[in-house]
C-alpha cells in the first residue's frame, strides 16, 4: 500500500497546508469511512496483539481514567526472544482491564504492517521528519490523558469509532523531549493551556493535525475509538550543534584548554576573548559550503529507514514485481434503504467460553462470533444502513441481525 501527503490531506492540498497550517495552527480534515480502511482495523489490532513476543511493559500500556495501570497487574514475567527478563502482557488480564474501560496504548507500530507504514512514509516522504506511531484504543467516557502538549507534531488518523478532542488556545514554545519540559506538572499545564479553542469530533476516516506544543486532550464519546497518532519529529537547530561539534574536532582552537580562572580581571578578559574567538569560528564553520552541504543532506534524509529488502535480487535472480499502487478509496455513495441509529448505547458484546452474545437492558441475545463482531461495529456508529452492514460483514445476514437488534430495542429507525 502506498500513500502520499496529498492522499493524507485530501481534499486540502499540500500547498495550502504548508501555507496556512504547518507549524502554525491545528487542522481537522473530515474524511469518509474508507479513507484509512487499509491502515488499521479491529481485525488488524487483534493480529498485532497476537504477536505476543513483541509486546512488553514498555511497548503496550494500559491507562484507566488518566492513571497508568501498573504493568504487573496485566502482565507476567517472561523471557524475551533475546533472553532478557521482561513483563509480557497476558491476553486475559488485558481484556479484564479493557472490560473495566481501560485504554490500550500500543507503542512504536509504524513499521509493523504495510498499512501503518504507508502513513509514516507519506509524512517522511514530504520531508516533515521522522514519523513514529502509537495506537490509542479507548472506550466511552474514559479519558486516558489529561490536557497536555507533545514534543513533536501530531497527526491523528481515526481508524475506528469516534473521539472528541478539546483543542486549547495555549501552545508551549517549541518543547523538546528533555527533563526541562518533561518535569512540568499538571498544574502548570492546566494554567498554560488557556481557553478552549475548539471541540472537534474525529470520526472514522478523519484526520487531525496539531503543531508541536499545542495543548489538547481527548475523550471517546462513542462506545469505542481507535486512532493512530503519528508523532513527526523534525530536525532541529540543536542538531546543527551536533554537526558543528563533529566539525570542530578538527579545529585546534576548540581542542585548546580554556584560560585558567583565578578571579582576576586579566583572567576574565582572557576568557571573554577566547569565547569570542570560539563564537566567531563557529559562525565561520556554519557558513562553510561543505558544512552547509552536510546539514542539507541531514535534513533531506531525516527519516526512519524502512523496507528496501529483496533477497532474490541480491542473489542475481529476478526481483519480485512491485505491487500495484493502492489508491485511496473514493467516498462511498450514500446507501439506499432505511437507516438505523443506536438506541441503547449500553449494549455490549460479551463472551462466555466459546459462546458469544450481546448483553442489553432487556436481556442477552445469543450470537455467533461474526454477529458479535458485526454488532460491535454497529454500536460504534451513529447510524447504519443494511447495505453498509452487508458490505462490512458479508458473512453475516445483515437484514436478520438488524431485525433482531431492532426487536431488542438496541436499534431504532433513524
Amino acid at each position: 500500500m502506498t500513500m502520499t501527503l496529498q492522499d493524507l490531506l485530501a481534499p486540502v492540498t499540500p500547498e495550502r497546508f504548508f501555507a496556512e497550517f504547518h507549524d502554525r495552527q491545528p487542522l481537522h480534515i473530515q474524511g469518509h469511512a474508507g479513507k484509512f480502511a487499509a491502515v488499521l482495523d479491529w481485525a488488524g489490532i487483534n493480529r498485532l496483539l497476537g504477536m505476543t513476543h513483541i509486546w512488553t511493559e514498555q511497548s503496550l500500556k494500559l491507562v484507566l481514567d488518566s492513571v497508568t495501570v501498573p504493568p504487573a497487574q496485566y502482565s507476567v514475567k517472561a523471557v524475551s526472544r533475546d533472553n532478557a527478563q521482561v513483563l509480557q502482557p497476558l491476553a486475559p488480564k488485558v481484556m479484564e482491564w479493557v472490560a473495566r474501560g481501560a485504554s490500550v496504548v500500543m507503542n512504536d507500530v509504524d513499521s509493523l504492517t504495510p498499512g501503518l507504514a504507508s502513513v509514516s512514509e507519506a509524512l517522511e516522504g514530504a520531508g516533515l521528519g521522522k514519523a513514529q506511531a502509537n495506537v490509542y484504543i479507548s472506550f466511552q467516557s474514559h479519558k486516558a490523558f489529561h490536557s497536555h502538549y507533545d514534543t513533536h507534531d501530531v497527526w491523528a488518523v481515526q481508524v475506528e469509532g469516534e473521539k472528541t478532542w478539546n483543542i486549547w488556545e495555549g501552545r508551549a514554545d517549541y518543547p523538546i523531549p528533555h527533563p526541562v519540559f518533561r518535569g512540568q506538572g499538571q498544574e502548570h499545564h492546566d494554567r498554560a493551556k488557556g481557553a478552549l479553542r475548539a471541540k472537534v469530533t474525529l470520526r472514522k476516516g478523519d484526520l487531525l493535525y496539531l503543531p508541536r506544543g499545542w495543548y489538547h486532550d481527548a475523550l471517546a464519546e462513542a462506545p469505542n475509538s481507535v486512532h493512530v497518532a503519528y508523532g513527526v519529529h523534525a530536525p532541529l537547530g540543536m542538531d546543527v550543534l551536533n554537526i558543528l561539534h563533529e566539525r570542530a574536532l578538527y579545529e585546534s582552537l576548540f581542542r585548546q584548554p580554556l584560560p585558567r580562572q583565578d578571579g582576576s580581571a586579566p583572567a576574565r578578559y582572557a576568557l571573554a576573548q577566547r569565547l569570542a574567538a570560539l563564537g566567531a569560528r563557529l559562525t565561520e564553520l556554519a557558513r562553510d559550503p561543505k558544512v552547509v552541504e552536510v546539514i542539507e543532506g541531514f535534513i533531506r534524509d531525516y527519516r526512519f529507514q524502512r523496507g528496501g529488502y529483496d533477497l532474490l535480487a541480491a542473489r542475481g535472480e529476478a526481483p519480485l514485481p512491485a505491487p500495484p499502487p493502492q489508491p485511496v478509496q473514493a467516498a462511498p455513495a450514500a446507501p439506499a434503504g432505511p437507516r438505523f441509529r443506536v438506541a441503547e448505547a449500553g449494549a455490549k458484546p460479551v463472551r462466555r467460553g466459546a459462546e458469544f452474545a450481546l448483553k442489553t437492558a432487556s436481556g442477552v441475545i445469543p450470537m455467533s462470533y461474526a454477529e458479535a463482531e458485526a454488532s460491535t461495529w454497529i454500536l460504534a456508529r451513529p447510524a447504519i444502513a443494511e447495505e453498509e452492514l452487508r458490505a462490512a460483514y458479508p458473512g453475516v445476514d445483515a437484514a436478520a441481525l438488524i431485525a433482531r437488534l431492532t426487536e431488542a430495542g438496541v436499534l431504532a429507525a433513524a
